[in-house]
């Protein structure tokens, strides 16, 4: 029998709301071309912002799945 998978997996992520999208407009870009940016050099960014892109990246993803659903 396979495991069922949690759906509330990222109410339990340690996520500071808008940080990524900050970090962006820091730069004077949008989130999804410092994504690409993040994802194509993840050694030129720090541990954290590698990890942040690669969740934007999944709930990008996830909310598209949604949408096709519907």
């Amino acid at each position: 029998m396979a495991k069922k998978k949690k759906k509330d997996w990222i109410k339990k992520a340690d996520i500071k709301e808008g940080a990524f999208t900050a970090k962006a407009k820091k730069k004077g870009i949008t989130s999804a071309q410092l994504q690409e940016n993040v994802l194509a050099n993840p050694d030129e960014y720090d541990e954290k912002t590698v990890k942040q892109a690669n969740l934007r990246k999944t709930l990008v993803g996830l909310k598209k799945k949604k949408k096709e659903k519907k």
